[in-house]
């Protein structure tokens, strides 16, 4: 079958134009069916499903902690990405100290479990686990996901009926998933290793122009890997702690310029 002119133009050219993106930083080749606009809808959305099932902390300490390394990084991130300029930026702590889990949505709806807190001693260390799911966010990986998963349907109908409340419960949690989102409580649930990886350098960039010392990523991840059991990197879309921290090691170098001009110590 001869495929004409008119429906390259119309129909297949403005397909891959939209799907064919890098992500920040790395420049990593991505494939991005989702309309940023939708994520920011899911995110929303997600984020008052969140407050409606969660306790938000009144520990105003840790309130005050998370949105003062919180805006630095945003204000980072608003500046140089473009896909974050149009983010409405809110942080939320949320009380549930057996929790150890953070995570952004599209959006900037920014959330840390207190329990969290156990292994993050200052500012810079909080730095890195921020910028880590900010760098989530502004590479769109939960977008990413979605549009590996649907490539043989419309990508903008599902998401679209899942922020309306309308999608069945499968395509739904595929959706929930797909952006990190878990359907429990709002849990997380675990990015690819190429993503984790790439939002860890992501946020060494973030946390070094916002003026904290990436070396207190090395620091918290340090501790945190010493939090429990982790099974084989094989098993896990996780990296092993003792190569995650290795590949932070090799990239301090490369985001420390960064810090220099931006110290705030």
């Amino acid at each position: 079958m001869k495929i004409s002119k008119k429906i390259i133009t119309t129909i297949i050219l403005p397909f891959f134009l939209i799907s064919c993106t890098k992500a920040p930083v790395t420049g990593r080749e991505q494939f991005i069916m989702v309309n940023p606009v939708e994520e920011i809808q899911l995110g929303i959305k997600s984020a008052k499903d969140i407050l409606s099932k969660e306790r938000v902390s009144k520990d105003q300490r840790l309130i005050n902690m998370v949105n003062r390394v919180g805006k630095r990084l945003a204000e980072v991130a608003s500046r140089d990405y473009p896909i974050a300029k149009d983010f409405r930026w809110e942080f939320f702590v949320i009380d549930n100290p057996k929790e150890e889990n953070a995570f952004c949505l599209p959006g900037g709806k920014v959330f840390v479990y207190s329990g969290l807190f156990e292994y993050i001693a200052n500012d810079a260390e909080l730095a890195s686990v921020l910028g880590h799911e900010i760098g989530h966010a502004i590479a769109r990986h939960g977008a990413e996901r979605v549009s590996r998963g649907i490539l043989t349907q419309t990508g903008g109908e599902i998401l679209q009926s899942v922020i309306a409340g309308k999608a069945s419960p499968e395509s739904s949690a595929m959706v929930m998933e797909a952006f990190g989102i878990g359907t429990q409580l709002g849990i997380t649930l675990p990015h690819s290793r190429t993503q984790e990886y790439e939002a860890d350098y992501i946020g060494l960039v973030l946390m070094a122009k916002a003026g904290y010392d990436p070396n207190s990523a090395l620091t918290f991840w340090e501790k945190f890997s010493r939090s429990g059991e982790t099974p084989p990197e094989y098993l896990s879309t996780h990296p092993a702690p003792i190569n995650r921290i290795a590949k932070i090691k090799d990239l301090i170098p490369k985001v420390m310029p960064y810090y220099e001009q931006s110290r705030i110590d």
